[in-house]
């Protein structure tokens, strides 16, 4: 399952406070947001529209949650 690349949006501390949308392997925001709630509300209307998998990252930079907006590599099983 990639974590960064084309596929997926990415919810990220901002350097500067905040938090950033970023699309996977880019280095400027999509958005910035003040709060991470709104920030992942933003990522995920990005994402669905887009049908890319999310990333919702913790303020030490590890993911804390991902969901699948389409391409999901591990569909669950009928």
């Amino acid at each position: 399952m990639p974590t960064k690349g084309p596929e997926t949006h990415h919810v990220v501390p901002a350097p500067s406070g905040g938090w950033d949308v970023k699309r996977g392997g880019g280095q400027r925001a999509t958005s910035h947001h003040s709060t991470k709630r709104d920030a992942v509300s933003a990522a995920r209307e990005v994402s669905r529209n887009q049908g890319t998998e999310l990333r919702i990252r913790n303020l030490d930079g590890r993911i804390a949650s991902s969901d699948s907006h389409g391409r999901d590599p591990n569909p669950p099983r009928g």
